[in-house]
């Protein structure tokens, strides 16, 4: 049994037994994919897949438990390396983050620039995308952590850990009649287009209850996946827009006026996800507890290897 072959075990998995896909991604050829797993089944003595033909159609039960072992072993071959990394000089190495536009925009900027004047010899990336995305390239290893409001709940094998909480406003150009309703209602803002968030994204789901609950049909006519654009084509004079408050910059949104939104709608919360019995660099809790303080590497830790103080933890 070699790791090379559960490599090709897992990726086919998580390609959707797609053989091409996992082939490019993995820069090998299909025929040799299919062979190592092939080679692998023989081994083991089990039908990892359901085959028809030459294609993959399904896995089987005792292929589901091969797959779930392969992962944990593939997942502490990847700790062992970082483990090594990390005794062979502590002040080298790379530190991926996965999150959406918002969080990179607006609320990671001061805390990675304080983490490279303190980690300067540690790369930093951020990968941008979905929640869904986010997650998994953090379930894949492509990425240590990912930031988001919405989806890290959703994945098992991740722990959800809470960063900050947050609400809404709403923008629309100068001199729009809403700015004169004090207090703002759901029923005011109604009666014009919307433009908010696409479903995946920082909360939305919150926003349609809102109104569902108050029995109203708001006319969403534009979701985006992050507020820049949604700004824009408030500006453009298409609806007012609904996004989160850290989103909106005075300075930077000077042709925009802002109107506090956080009575209308439940305030959500900004987590991070790491996999579950990860191993974590010190430069990677130092980033967390910049991020958010209250998380200090005791807590992550103890939620990342399943102990119970970490994984209760909310805000």
């Amino acid at each position: 049994m070699k790791l090379q072959q559960l490599r090709y075990l897992c990726e086919v998995a998580r390609r959707g037994l797609n053989v091409s896909e996992a082939a490019e991604a993995l820069h090998t050829s299909q025929p040799g994919v299919s062979k190592q797993i092939r080679a692998l089944e023989d081994e083991l003595g089990i039908q990892v897949f359901v085959r028809n033909g030459k294609r993959l159609v399904a896995v089987t039960e005792p292929g589901k438990t091969a797959i779930e072992i392969a992962e944990r072993i593939l997942a502490e071959v990847r700790n062992l390396k970082r483990a090594g990394e990390e005794f062979a000089n502590e002040s080298l190495g790379m530190l991926t983050i996965a999150t959406t536009h918002t969080q990179a925009r607006y609320a990671l900027p001061a805390c990675v620039a304080e983490f490279k004047r303190q980690f300067p010899e540690v790369g930093f990336t951020i990968h941008q995308g979905t929640p869904t995305q986010i997650c998994e390239q953090v379930l894949s290893g492509d990425a240590d952590i990912c930031v988001a409001t919405e989806g890290i709940s959703a994945y098992p094998d991740l722990v959800s850990l809470p960063c900050y909480q947050w609400n809404r406003v709403v923008v629309v150009p100068p001199k729009h009649p809403l700015l004169k309703i004090t207090p703002l209602t759901l029923e005011a803002v109604c009666k014009y287009p919307i433009v908010t968030y696409d479903y995946a994204f920082a909360g939305r789901s919150l926003v349609q209850k809102a109104f569902q609950t108050r029995g109203l049909t708001p006319n969403v006519v534009l979701t985006a996946h992050d507020a820049d654009v949604i700004k824009t084509y408030v500006e453009l004079g298409l609806g007012v827009g609904i996004m989160a408050k850290i989103a909106y910059d005075p300075e930077r949104d000077r042709n925009l006026r802002v109107i506090d939104a956080g009575h209308l709608f439940e305030s959500s919360t900004t987590r991070l996800g790491i996999k579950r019995g990860a191993y974590l660099r010190r430069y990677a809790y130092a980033f967390i507890e910049m991020f958010a303080p209250h998380l200090p590497r005791k807590i992550v830790e103890a939620a990342v290897l399943g102990a119970d103080e970490g994984s209760r933890y909310e805000l």
